[in-house]
């Protein structure tokens, strides 16, 4: 383990406290590196500690680029790394002027699933990498056969388009053999409100609201299928985890999930489309006992891609990103 030298400062928009995928990025690369090189996290640069950094990565091209451009002003950008999110990709470096001077400046642009170097400018994906994040491998435990259990992770906000979600209940709402839960906070109070009368409506939907992220993982787990709606993803961390514990997903037919799932996976439906999802799960239950049915054929495929998101392979990944930068 050579590499020591000077520190890795990882610019988050979020702590601990907001329980995002942000946060648990910046930790988990924060501790990749912890054994090689000295890594902190801070969510705004320059501060108190910054004459100590010499490599910055910085999560979030719109929201971190008042300390991109200041690390850029200082010290160039060489050993500058921009890490693009499913809001970078998909919606601001199309118009937002702060994101689109935060992809210029970086030496390095890094993606979190394969087919985010097509969303940059042409002329900026030469400096494009991508980086799968990991989740560890979970034993599966026992999954009853007498329904299907499907579980869906992320807070209530435009971007995972839960909407799609409780539509899909309110057409499964008969069918007492598919159970639907539902993880996340309510960050936009109408949402939370569709849910609460989406859970009044429908029987076997519940909506569990936030849990700790062990409880999660153990519910996702425990799940025979993962679902995931949004409507734009720049790497969902959570289909990392669903694959790495043995559930597949089913999920929109997005960049950013066809990025980490793979084109010719069985498990997708057009973004927006209940019927369609409500079919999936309706065919995954119908067919849950057979070896050659949708649910067993998902997963064979997720099996496969799982080892994409191997903890080995993202440490590597992240420790070969900051020697580059460091050189």
């Amino acid at each position: 383990m050579p590499p020591r030298a000077g520190r890795v400062v990882i610019v988050t928009p979020s702590l601990a406290d907001a329980n995002n995928g942000n946060w648990r990025t910046s930790e988990r690369w924060r501790r990749f590196l912890a054994p090689r090189r000295p890594a902190r996290l801070a969510t705004a640069w320059p501060d108190a500690m910054a004459a100590a950094d010499s490599v910055m990565i910085a999560l979030h091209a719109r929201r971190s680029a008042a300390a991109i451009a200041a690390w850029h002003a200082r010290h160039g950008g060489a050993r500058l790394a921009v890490v693009l999110t499913g809001t970078d990709l998909y919606r601001d470096i199309a118009a937002d002027a702060a994101a689109q001077r935060s992809l210029e400046l970086a030496g390095t642009l890094v993606v979190l699933q394969e087919r985010g170097p097509l969303a940059l400018p042409a002329a900026l994906r030469g400096k494009a990498r991508v980086i799968f994040q990991s989740a560890v491998a979970g034993r599966t435990p026992p999954r009853a056969q007498r329904h299907l259990r499907a579980v869906m992770v992320g807070h209530l906000r435009e971007e995972k388009s839960p909407e799609t979600l409780f539509a899909a209940a309110r057409l499964l709402a008969d069918r007492d053999d598919i159970l639907i839960d539902h993880i996340g906070g309510a960050l936009d109070a109408e949402l939370g409100r569709e849910a609460a009368a989406t859970m009044a409506a429908c029987r076997r939907y519940r909506w569990l609201g936030n849990l700790a992220h062990a409880e999660t993982l153990r519910r996702i787990r425990q799940a025979h299928l993962l679902v995931h709606c949004s409507r734009m993803e720049g790497g969902a961390h959570v289909i990392a985890e669903a694959l790495a514990g043995g559930t597949p997903a089913i999920a929109s037919r997005i960049d950013g999930n066809v990025g980490m799932l793979g084109e010719d996976y069985a498990g997708y439906f057009p973004w927006g489309d209940a019927n369609e999802l409500a079919r999936l799960l309706a065919a995954c239950r119908d067919a849950q006992a057979e070896p050659d049915g949708l649910l067993a054929r998902l997963g064979a495929q997720a099996r496969a891609r799982a080892r994409l998101f191997a903890p080995e392979a993202e440490r590597a990944a992240v420790q070969q990103l900051v020697d580059g930068l460091a050189a």
